[in-house]
């Protein structure tokens, strides 16, 4: 298909070289040659009248007429890419679909058997692909790499719809049988324990990092881990502590021997969202997949400590 002259497979293309900043990534990621992909970038720069990507070193850079086209040409192909995939109905049971999420893997642990449990019930013949969090994960979505966020609700984008799937609060645990296994958890005894906390991805602030930090709580951590679900474990058979989801802390209690104490300051509750890209609003099979979510999570016990 052309526009003003213009073969709108190469927008692809160029989409990829842009992301990838290589020739030849681009061509495998499309099943090209790597000669093919050279005569598209030819192609463009010639329709462009410039020159796109340009080796520097031992790299290839993108021009800033470039890296300005780049959100146009990304909002361009998520448009299409929303109108191609969008059906009139939609048959869990007959689907071969595949949908991407991204989430945490605390919501791994917490939500995600219970939907997948959902989708058995239904027969759904659907694929789930599960991606680890990011540090800005709205971007992936604006971009149509995944098709559900779920994520609290500080990392959401402003410009895409969402819904809340549940809250939850933090709690203190503690291994049983250590220092911490039958006190006053109070702010002198948590601030002066040995902490095990989770770090994101390139040393981003956890959320309940960010709500101690707003509380002028200061912590002693000795031990970091870039996953939620292991810090329940890695503080059993010590004297240290961690500060977790309480539903979690609700799942790993017993095989961990913890005990659970209430977070010593005031913090505001976790609102766990789930959100979609604007362009995918009507879509039947994510609307399906989204109140699969909604269900899961409605179906989640209550946890008080």
């Amino acid at each position: 298909m052309r526009f003003k002259k213009l073969d709108l497979n190469l927008l692809v293309a160029l989409d990829h070289m842009i992301e990838l900043r290589s020739v030849s990534a681009a061509a495998e990621k499309m099943f090209m040659s790597q000669s093919a992909m050279s005569n598209a970038l030819t192609r463009l720069r010639d329709y462009f009248d410039d020159p796109l990507l340009v080796q520097v070193g031992r790299r290839m850079e993108v021009t800033p007429r470039a890296e300005a086209m780049r959100p146009a040409i990304r909002d361009i192909l998520v448009r299409i890419e929303a109108t191609i995939d969008s059906h009139p109905e939609f048959r869990p049971a007959e689907s071969t679909r595949e949908f991407t999420i991204l989430l945490s893997d605390y919501s791994l642990r917490v939500l995600m058997p219970t939907v997948l449990r959902l989708l058995d019930e239904q027969d759904a013949t659907v694929r789930l692909n599960l991606r680890p969090q990011t540090e800005m994960p709205h971007l992936l979505l604006e971009r149509g790499e995944i098709d559900l966020l779920i994520t609290p609700e500080p990392l959401i984008s402003g410009d895409h719809p969402s819904t809340l799937v549940y809250e939850d609060h933090y709690v203190v645990v503690a291994w049983r049988g250590g220092k911490f296994g039958d006190v006053t958890m109070d702010r002198e005894a948590y601030e002066s324990a040995s902490h095990v906390v989770m770090v994101p991805p390139n040393a981003a602030k956890a959320v309940e990092t960010s709500f101690l930090a707003q509380s002028g709580v200061k912590r002693r951590i000795d031990v970091e881990s870039f996953s939620f679900s292991t810090l329940t474990h890695l503080i059993t058979g010590t004297n240290r502590i961690a500060t977790v989801h309480a539903r979690l802390a609700h799942l790993m209690k017993d095989r961990a021997e913890l005990v659970c104490y209430p977070v010593p300051v005031a913090l505001p509750p976790l609102r766990q969202m789930q959100q979609w890209h604007a362009y995918r609003e009507t879509d039947p099979g994510i609307a399906w997949l989204r109140d699969v979510v909604s269900q899961a999570a409605a179906s989640l016990p209550d946890v008080l400590t």
